[in-house]
């Protein structure tokens, strides 16, 4: 979660204006999506630590929905364990101090049914005028409680200097590509866990731990996280880290060698990993927290979110603009395991893949 972070100031120089600004013509001042009146007191937003800051989405979407509604507040938390404080705190009877949540995966939500006896998050899509327009194929929840505001695609980058696209799972096995590749800990990354759940749609649950020992025989690196895995990869400890298929929305422009940021398919796949918003079903301010969910799903809320998160939107028809179109890239075939399957699975999943192959 905290890739965009790292790249706002490993790369931010690079980006052009127009995609930092660019929002299908918004110029930063127009509330009328965020509508008007009718509330006040303070929004409490729980979310990830890049989410919030100086240029970032959620400072956007603050500044707007606050000069849509003079009495309202919104506030940002960032837990330092993230949901698993909120299914730590609802197991202990404790409060739950926030009426948002922002930054959830699929895992995360079987995780917390599974951890809790009564739903940490309140279903809601009936009551969003716009949860209809987000595309189907980004749905994670049955119950309509997680709403999806965005997706990445987890792809592979490679340094197109040293090395081509793999193409395949099994090249990435072969001679050719021997100690080439950098991954995540699937157990603490959220690209991490995306990979490795994109091996088991490839290789099946009965086969993805013998294709993970193939790639340990061939001098995989595993990295915790993210930013220290593509920190190796930017000092050229290996030419290919698992990564976003949007890198060059960062990494292009005067002076950036673009061939460093190739992006590479596997199989003409991609693991699509949407983030989504859920209500807490104790909220304080359960109808202000629906209509700032609402506003984060319009067409300029949408653009906005796309480029400073440097993710794809989720809703259908929305252009973030040229810039971000011709650097971020989608695959012919998304890749994902849904809520039902992956209930009842991931956890065993990434425990046995912790034991046997992080070990």
């Amino acid at each position: 979660m905290k890739r965009r972070t790292f790249l706002r100031t490993a790369g931010a120089s690079v980006v052009g204006a127009t995609a930092l600004a660019g929002c299908a013509g918004n110029d930063g001042t127009d509330t009328e999506s965020a509508g008007t009146g009718g509330f006040s007191g303070t929004l409490q937003v729980a979310t990830y630590s890049s989410f919030t800051g100086k240029d970032t989405a959620g400072n956007w979407l603050k500044s707007i929905f606050e000069a849509a509604h003079p009495g309202v507040t919104v506030e940002f938390t960032t837990p330092e364990s993230g949901l698993n404080q909120y299914i730590l705190r609802q197991q202990n009877g404790a409060e739950i101090d926030a009426d948002l949540y922002i930054g959830l995966n699929t895992a995360e939500l079987v995780r917390a049914d599974q951890e809790l006896d009564e739903s940490l998050f309140e279903t809601v899509d009936e009551d969003l005028t716009r949860a209809d327009t987000v595309k189907s194929g980004l749905q994670i929840d049955p119950d309509g409680r997680a709403i999806p505001y965005d997706t990445g695609y987890i792809s592979l980058v490679y340094n197109g200097n040293e090395v081509e696209n793999p193409a395949t799972f099994d090249a990435l096995t072969s001679e050719e590509y021997q100690g080439d590749l950098i991954v995540q800990d699937a157990g603490n990354s959220d690209p991490g866990r995306a990979f490795l759940l994109w091996t088991i749609a490839e290789k099946g649950p009965d086969g993805y731990l013998d294709y993970w020992r193939d790639l340990l025989d061939n001098d995989v690196t595993i990295l915790s996280d993210w930013e220290p895995a593509y920190n190796a990869y930017m000092n050229d400890e290996a030419p290919m880290v698992v990564s976003y298929s949007t890198d060059q929305v960062y990494y292009h422009g005067e002076g950036v060698d673009i061939q460093k940021h190739q992006v590479g398919f596997l199989n003409d796949q991609a693991y699509a990993n949407p983030e989504a918003m859920a209500l807490f079903a104790d909220a304080d301010a359960p109808d202000l927290a629906r209509t700032f969910m609402d506003f984060m799903l319009s067409p300029v809320a949408q653009a906005e979110i796309a480029v400073r998160n440097v993710q794809f939107p989720a809703v259908e028809g929305v252009d973030p603009g040229a810039e971000f179109s011709q650097y971020a890239y989608e695959p012919s075939e998304p890749v994902t395991f849904s809520y039902d399957e992956l209930s009842g699975n991931v956890e065993g999943w990434i425990e046995d893949w912790r034991r046997e192959i992080a070990n």
